[in-house]
Parts: C-alpha cells; sequence; structure tokens
C-alpha cells in the first residue's frame, strides 16, 4: 500500500481517498481533501498559510531537521526480498516512531517553556488590573461601607455649606415676586 503526501499540506494521502490533479506538462499533485485542492487551485503558498507543515516548520513550530525523516523518505530502488530484512524493518518503523515522538516532546516542551514566562507576565498583569474580582467579599463590603460613609459625610457638609445660600436665593425669590400666591413664594416657606 502506497501512502503519498499531500502536496499542499504534507499530510498523509491514503488510496481511494484525496485528489490527483496532473496538470498539462505531466506534473502530479495529490491532495488530501478538497481543501488543499482548493487553495493550491486559489494559487496560495502553502509557506504562508499557517495550518500547514511546511508553515509550521518554517515558523520553528514543529521539528524541521532530525535523522529520523531520512527514514520515511521514499526511495525508488528494487530491493529483493527477504524474510529476516523484513521482520528487522517493521521493528525498526516501530522504534523509529518512539523515537520522533519523544523528540517532538522535547522539541514541544522548549517551546513552551519560553512561552510560560510571557503567559505568566500576562496573568500578573490581568489581575493587577482586575484585584476588585480576587479580593475576599468581606474586605470588598468592609471598603465599600467606609466609602459610603465617607460619601455620605462630604454631602451632609456640602448640604450645610449649601444652606445660606438657598436661603438668600429663596429670599431674593419671595422680594421679586410680590409675596403672592405664585410659584416662587408661597411653597417656600413650609420647607424651612
Amino acid at each position: 500500500m502506497r501512502l503519498d503526501k499531500c502536496w499542499f499540506c504534507s499530510s498523509t494521502c491514503y488510496p481511494g481517498r484525496g485528489i490527483t490533479f496532473v496538470r498539462n506538462d505531466a506534473a502530479v499533485f495529490k491532495f488530501c481533501r478538497s481543501k488543499c485542492h482548493k487553495n493550491f487551485k486559489m494559487k496560495r503558498n502553502p509557506r504562508k498559510v499557517r495550518w500547514t507543515k511546511s508553515y509550521r516548520k518554517l515558523a520553528g513550530k514543529e521539528l524541521a531537521e532530525d535523522a529520523t525523516f531520512e527514514m520515511e523518505r521514499r526511495r525508488n530502488r528494487p530491493v529483493k526480498y527477504d524474510r529476516d530484512l523484513m521482520k528487522k524493518t517493521v521493528q525498526a518503523i516501530g522504534r523509529v516512531s518512539d523515537i520522533r515522538a519523544a523528540r517532538q516532546q522535547r522539541h514541544w516542551e522548549r517551546r513552551m517553556a519560553a512561552a510560560k514566562g510571557l503567559e505568566l507576565r500576562a496573568t500578573k498583569a490581568s489581575i493587577g488590573k482586575e484585584v476588585h474580582l480576587i479580593r475576599a467579599p468581606a474586605a470588598l463590603l468592609a471598603n465599600k461601607g467606609k466609602e459610603a460613609e465617607g460619601k455620605g459625610a462630604e454631602k451632609e457638609k456640602l448640604r450645610v455649606a449649601a444652606e445660606p445660600l438657598r436661603r438668600s436665593a429663596r429670599g431674593k425669590a419671595g422680594a421679586a415676586g410680590g409675596g403672592g400666591g405664585g410659584a416662587g413664594g408661597g411653597g417656600d416657606a413650609m420647607e424651612e
């Protein structure tokens, strides 16, 4: 069973799946799904499309150079069948895949170690901005009580300071209105 690689995203094309496109110059392009075929027809560069393997390798998100990739390379050499050779080959394939998985895991851990520091700084900054969401409810209530008392005292001071001004304004309004039962004169006497 021959497993090809998708021309666009480099994933595996299994037999009976995907699309094969043959250009006029007899160049064969295999695509794993219609998404890759459509992107090829739109003349997109796979190295600039973020979800492709070529982009991930160029950006340093995946291993680019490793000896285990050499094992996967296709060789069009006829080899005489040897049962012992096939047995060793099958065992080696399993071992190589284990080695590759371990190397990819180490590569990922190195990448994430750098990202952890950035994430920690961002978390500290967001906690500093939104500390009101983290404080204990009792502390918040105590702070609100103090603030309310402070605001109430400030309002009282302002009201007391504004009282003489209100009285003088009422007196002027009563004198100007003529003392009748008009809009400005009669109702003010009851408020005092």
